[in-house]
């Protein structure tokens, strides 16, 4: 799959930041000397952590080059390096561990999660968000339209990218042990799109991408032509125009 494409997903930099700022909001630190933030893409989240903790030593993790290269130029308060989450562990221990809507792509999250928190000394913080919205229209039509079409062998794979999240009471059994306190809610937002469009534009730069990566471009035309008309039954225009794309997201902050 080619690498991800920053100015994409910058489309809706507002949108994807929200959950960012709030998770940030539910760090219950006052001060840092090190944070690692862990998938920072384009460097958005980062932004906000150099803000907020402005005398600890920030640090992005990603294992795409081209959103290490835009987070590096958008973000010069920090440092960032390239780092495959299903492996890596901080070099010096640190004080937060923050992820913003990046172990939903990362085999066996759990088992990294409780890997993750292990890092962390005594009142060190691990605060997580993920996308738990694979029951949603907008992803099971995805699916749907992938096994319908010529190409759904091909796309097999790309139905299996990302796993259900399991539920909260799974993340609490296997995280709480790690921590003194664990803290685990869902937020559903709903973002008004530019019609079934604006949400193919936004899915585009996130889910669509495994589903798209192995058609060629007739292909992926008819593809995206056969999921809008699908989602066009599914979301209905408001009174304004607008469709509402509803995206639940689940949240955890741990204190070791």
């Amino acid at each position: 799959m080619s690498d991800w494409n920053p100015s994409h997903y910058l489309t809706f930099a507002d949108e994807r930041t929200r959950p960012a700022r709030d998770l940030l909001a539910h760090v219950p630190l006052v001060a840092a000397r090190r944070i690692y933030d862990l998938g920072c893409g384009p460097g958005n989240s980062t932004a906000l952590l150099v803000t907020k903790f402005r005398q600890a030593h920030v640090t992005g993790i990603d294992n795409s080059p081209a959103m290490l290269e835009a987070a590096r130029a958008a973000c010069p308060g920090a440092d960032f390096g390239f780092g495959d989450l299903s492996i890596w562990l901080p070099p010096e221990q640190p004080d937060l561990l923050f992820s913003n809507a990046t172990f939903q792509w990362v085999p066996d999250h759990l088992h990294v999660l409780e890997r993750l928190a292990a890092s962390l000394g005594t009142g060190g913080v691990l605060a997580v968000q993920m996308p738990d919205n694979l029951g949603e229209p907008s992803h099971r039509l995805m699916q749907k339209a992938a096994a319908l079409g010529p190409w759904a062998a091909r796309l097999e794979a790309a139905a299996a990218a990302r796993d259900v999240l399991p539920g909260a009471d799974t993340y609490y059994a296997r995280l709480k042990p790690h921590f003194s306190r664990l803290d685990i809610w869902h937020t559903i937002y709903n973002h008004p799109l530019d019609g079934v469009d604006g949400i193919v534009d936004w899915l585009g730069a996130t889910g669509l991408r495994p589903f798209l990566a192995p058609l060629a471009a007739d292909e992926a035309g008819a593809f995206l032509a056969a999921y809008r008309a699908m989602l066009a039954r599914a979301y209905p225009p408001q009174a304004d125009g607008k469709v509402l794309l509803r995206f639940p997201r689940l949240f955890l902050v741990g204190v070791r």
